[in-house]
C-alpha cells in the first residue's frame, strides 16, 4: 500500500467536518471494485452546481496528470468514455 494513502484519508475525513465547506465529491473504489460516490452542494443554483463540479473535474484531472504518464486531454477524454459506461445509483 502507498504510504501517503492512509494520510491522505484522513486529511479529508477532517476537511469534511469544517464549517465553511461549500461542495464536497468523494469518489470509493473498493478492492472488489464496488463504486462509490458521495457528491453535495450547498446550493440549489444550477450554475453553481455546474461550476463547482467543474471546479472539482478539473482539479482531479490535473492531479492524474501530474501523477501519470497522461496528458489532461488523454484522461478527459477516458473519462468521458468510462462515465458513458457506468451506471451510477
Amino acid at each position: 500500500m502507498n504510504p501517503r494513502f492512509q494520510d491522505v484519508k484522513s486529511e479529508a475525513s477532517a476537511a469534511l467536518t469544517e464549517d465553511d465547506l461549500r461542495s464536497a465529491y468523494t469518489g470509493i473504489i473498493h478492492e472488489d471494485g464496488r463504486h462509490e460516490y458521495y457528491f453535495g452542494n450547498d446550493t440549489e443554483e444550477a450554475a453553481e452546481l455546474r461550476e463547482a463540479a467543474t471546479i472539482q473535474l478539473g482539479m482531479l484531472l490535473r492531479v492524474l496528470a501530474d501523477r501519470s504518464d497522461s496528458s489532461v486531454d488523454e484522461l478527459t477524454d477516458l473519462a468521458a468514455e468510462r462515465a458513458e459506461q457506468m451506471e451510477l445509483r
